[in-house]
């Protein structure tokens, strides 16, 4: 053999003998990775006591480690029920917002219904007894349906005014015109000439207008905050996929593999991944913000023109002022009605005078302010807007922040300032990769998390599509409009559930809710009186206060 070959081989095998051979180096000790695993309520049996060859392991680097196959599965369990409990911490604030809010506003509305209810009948009861339980049902039947409405029922709120109205007509025409007996027929025909004579008055216009309005707003926001909250609650639920819940063992349980247990994630590495797994919630931001924009134009309607608390207080000062106006004008009604539909028969037997209550002079004080509740559901529903227009304001682009808001924990990542110790996927080092930006399109390069960008999930396209009509119909609520019926209603009256905003101009004079009938002059009245004749009309009148609780004086 040659001695320059001799030469060679002698140094080479020198270098070769002097290289590190890992069996040959002592194992690291993984005391730290026990701690720290066992503290998570696994099994000890499971992780050995030094670093092992890793080349078992399916998403860690299959370099030495202090993880088992079984430890790596667990682990791997352990970051999907991590992930799932903090979306559902992170979106806490936002569900919350809307179960307890509706809950509250829930509550408002359906008090305010029962007081203002209640407030009409015991005066009624209290003042006129049995008079008024034989007649009753009409007003009891008005509030029912506004109920019914307001719970979800398929109330057209024009018609259903309309007849209230009708009905209160015929009844009202049958105690002014008492020495006559009138047919289902002729009491139908009566009700047929309540628009061509105005018998109310413009009261059941206005007060039309203002029921519609107020309802569908009310109606309309808390349905707004029951899909909210449904919306929430559900988007909150996560279920990431096989390629989100890799990349999430790798961001939070590597470490321990690697023997690195309290090193936490860099901050950039963490969006990555949770924008990869949260793409698809993202992409719930852009209808979400809309849903949101149109509750905030609702809750300004609620606590403007559309405010149904001031439409609800005084309705039975309203609906006594209406019957006041038929009954200073019951002759020209009557005859009119005559005219139309024909001359009724005489009563079998006329009802003897003495049969009107002798003080029908009586003066009936209103109600003093401190008798009315001043609010329902202990509150009112200005304060209540005040509030959830704040709640909503923040609830804004709640999905698209929810990567932030979860980097940002403490307990996930190593924080802005610390972005050379953090972990990497790799080791303890610097995240250099880009961050990727919002929702599923986006996520096409993401380095962490394998996301299908042409799948989108069918389930939260579901919850956009619940969003997207419910601001439609938040939409039409703003304008006045209900939208289950704006197509059965005349357009032309402006007055109807189904008109709203003439030109999408909602005015917003409310003078006739917030103030109180005004005092009928008693000079004018005795000059009325003495007019259409003194016995008629002290005979009509003394009967529609039997019958009516009027929060006004009676003469």
């Amino acid at each position: 053999m040659p001695s320059w070959i001799g030469a060679v081989i002698l140094p080479l095998s020198g270098l070769l003998l002097s290289l590190p051979v890992r069996a040959d180096v002592k194992a690291r000790s993984c005391g730290e990775v026990r701690q720290a695993y066992g503290a998570k309520g696994f099994s000890l049996a499971d992780i050995p006591y030094q670093e092992i060859a890793g080349e078992h392991l399916r998403i860690c680097p299959q370099e030495y480690t202090c993880c088992t196959t079984e430890m790596e599965d667990k682990l791997s369990q352990q970051s999907k029920l991590e992930f799932e409990n903090l979306v559902e911490e992170t979106s806490h604030f936002v569900r919350t917002t809307f179960v307890s809010r509706h809950k509250k506003f829930d509550e408002f509305f359906r008090e305010l219904l029962e007081n203002a209810e209640k407030s009409l009948n015991d005066m009624f009861v209290r003042t006129y007894g049995m008079l008024y339980m034989q007649n009753s049902e009409v007003f009891q039947d008005l509030f029912t349906e506004l109920k019914r409405y307001y719970t979800g029922g398929n109330v057209n709120l024009e018609e259903m005014l309309n007849d209230f109205w009708a009905r209160l007509l015929e009844r009202m025409f049958q105690l002014i015109n008492p020495q006559y007996h009138f047919s289902e027929d002729y009491l139908e025909c009566v009700s047929k000439y309540t628009d061509q004579l105005k018998p109310f008055g413009d009261v059941p216009r206005k007060l039309k207008i203002q029921v519609t309005r107020a309802f569908i707003a009310a109606r309309t926001f808390v349905q707004g905050l029951t899909v909210g909250r449904e919306v929430a609650n559900r988007v909150s639920k996560v279920s990431p996929t096989p390629g989100c819940i890799r990349a999430l063992m790798k961001m939070l349980y590597c470490p321990y593999c690697r023997g690195l247990p309290a090193v936490r994630p860099c901050n950039n590495y963490c969006l990555n991944v949770m924008k990869g797994c949260l793409a698809n919630q993202a992409d719930l931001d852009t209808e979400w913000n809309l849903f949101i924009d149109a509750m905030l134009l609702v809750a300004e309607r609620l606590e403007g023109p559309f405010n149904i608390e001031s439409v609800m207080d005084p309705i039975d000062v309203k609906i006594s002022e209406a019957i006041m106006n038929m009954q200073e004008n019951s002759m020209q009604v009557s005859a009119k009605v005559f005219q139309g539909c024909g001359q009724p028969k005489p009563a079998p037997a006329l009802r003897s005078a003495r049969s009107a209550p002798e003080n029908f002079n009586t003066r009936f004080r209103p109600y003093n302010p401190e008798e009315r509740p001043t609010t329902a559901a202990g509150t009112s529903l200005d304060r209540l807007v005040t509030d959830i227009k704040e709640k909503l304001k923040l609830s804004k682009k709640v999905w698209s922040a929810l990567p932030y808001a979860i980097c940002k924990d403490e307990r996930v990542t190593a924080g802005t300032s610390n972005e050379e110790e953090c972990w990497n996927g790799h080791s303890k080092a610097r995240y250099l990769p880009e961050i990727m930006n919002d929702g599923l399109t986006n996520q096409i390069n993401n380095p962490e998390v394998d996301v299908d960008i042409t799948r989108p999930d069918t389930f939260i396209r579901q919850q956009i599509m619940a969003l997207r009509v419910m601001t439609n119909k938040l939409k039409n609520a703003y304008n006045g409009n209900d939208v289950n019926f704006q197509d059965t209603s005349d357009e032309s009256s402006g007055s109807g559930s189904g008109s709203g905003c003439m030109d999408d101009v909602c005015p917003t004079e409310f003078e006739f809710v917030t103030t109180e009938a005004p005092a009928v002059d008693p000079d004018r009245r005795e000059e009325d009186s003495s007019a259409a004749g003194l016995g008629h009309s002290l005979l009509s009148w003394s009967l529609v206060c039997m019958v009516l609780a009027l929060q006004r004086l009676c003469r």
